[in-house]
């Protein structure tokens, strides 16, 4: 059963007590990412999410590793386009010990400079090694083709020349006017009762934030094509399709038709392209919804000369699927293999930890084990089938990565 608590401040607080398990998740998610940024301080979220770990007022960066690795416990944090979560999964009896390290990072980190010049190279470098995995770097490109200018087509990380404008007033300052209480929410799941709430509230419930934010912009979906040269022995190729917002009603639809489009081994891209062809290594679908939108993206690798033919193929297994929809068994094993990845997750308190967060930040709503599977049973060939004509038109944008200067993309 999962609790819901609102402090005095708006921080909400999701608790999720699991007695049968020995470990607690804790996760401060914070509902700002590269969307809230500008092309002036584009990345600054994830350069944050670094410099939370360099230091408190009492804890050194040294010592806030050793708060969790001596008590056997795992902490880190991820930025993306929309949230940034801050986590630490320990054993129950450290649960308190670790809320307050957790907490101590929130609220006192000094953003030293001297911290702040070493993690900016770390960052550089981080920058530099994305770079060189072209099967990574393609989907950055996508972004950039759908949403143009608009900051979801930013990438997460940024750059060097504008991470060397950022220092410490600037990172407190973004702090003040973005992690405000109304953006954040505590998730906890595993081994701890209701009373845990009180020492969250305790924490998180009195501190106050900057400045209110105007409401974000929903970005148009453009059709660009675009190529990029690189020196790789792959081509990497993305296409993205207009898909749906995170709470669009028909979304336990559209996870079925990625499941059967590319979502798995037994999925169509894959036998198509890598089963019967033989023209990739690495082919799939995904999905990925935003509060406002979404796209459907699909990923094949191959040699420079064969993209013509992937390309090709994927066009082809999109039209069997607009001409004739999915079958019955399809609709079956995805339904199947869908309630088992959920039941199977329900086993990880880090998880749980995860989709309650994630729930509250971007919907504000939890629905039980027994609802969500009442949504995946409700999933008709009908319903995927109007998923395929609403997504699987002629208006997509591609991006290409690979060692040739230009390729047709249509």
């Amino acid at each position: 059963m999962i609790q819901k608590y609102t402090c005095q401040n708006g921080v909400r607080i999701v608790l999720e007590t699991i007695p049968t398990v020995r470990s607690v998740a804790i996760g401060i998610w914070i509902k700002t990412g590269s969307r809230n940024e500008d092309s002036l301080n584009n990345g600054i979220s994830h350069f944050l999410e670094h410099m939370f770990f360099k230091g408190t007022t009492t804890r050194s960066a040294k010592e806030i590793a050793e708060s969790f690795d001596r008590i056997g416990g795992q902490v880190n944090a991820f930025t993306s386009k929309e949230y940034t979560c801050y986590y630490a999964k320990v054993l129950d009896d450290h649960a308190p010990y670790a809320l307050d390290v957790l907490g101590d990072m929130f609220f006192n980190s000094t953003f030293a400079e001297e911290e702040l010049k070493k993690e900016k190279n770390v960052v550089c470098e981080e920058i530099k090694m994305y770079e060189d995995t072209p099967d990574d770097i393609v989907h950055d490109i996508l972004s950039q083709a759908v949403y143009e200018k608009h900051p979801l087509g930013y990438p997460i990380l940024g750059t060097d020349k504008i991470l060397d404008t950022i220092n410490s007033e600037t990172l407190k300052q973004y702090v003040y006017n973005h992690y405000t209480p109304d953006k954040v929410v505590i998730s906890i799941a595993g081994n701890v009762d209701e009373s845990f709430i009180k020492l969250v509230e305790g924490l998180f419930g009195s501190y106050e934030g900057g400045t209110a934010r105007p409401e974000l912009e929903k970005p148009t979906f453009h059709t660009n094509k675009i190529v990029r040269k690189k020196d790789t022995e792959q081509a990497h190729l993305c296409l993205g399709y207009n898909g749906y917002d995170v709470g669009h009603e028909n979304i336990y639809s559209l996870i079925t038709l990625n499941n059967v489009l590319g979502g798995s081994m037994s999925s169509r891209l894959f036998q198509n392209v890598r089963e019967e062809k033989g023209l990739a290594y690495s082919v799939y679908s995904y999905h990925t919804s935003y509060q406002d939108n979404g796209m459907v993206v699909i990923y094949g690798g191959t040699g420079a000369d064969q993209v013509n033919q992937l390309f090709d193929t994927i066009q082809e297994t999109l039209a069997e699927l607009r001409n004739d929809g999915i079958t019955g068994k399809e609709l079956d094993n995805c339904k199947e293999q869908l309630k088992g990845s959920l039941m199977l997750s329900l086993e990880s308190t880090n998880s749980r930890m995860s989709r309650n967060g994630k729930n509250e930040l971007l919907l504000g709503r939890h629905r039980t084990l027994d609802d969500i599977v009442e949504l995946i049973d409700a999933v008709s060939i009908n319903s995927v089938n109007e998923c395929i004509e609403d997504i699987f038109t002629d208006s997509y944008a591609a991006a290409l990565l690979g060692p040739q200067d230009e390729w047709n993309l249509e």
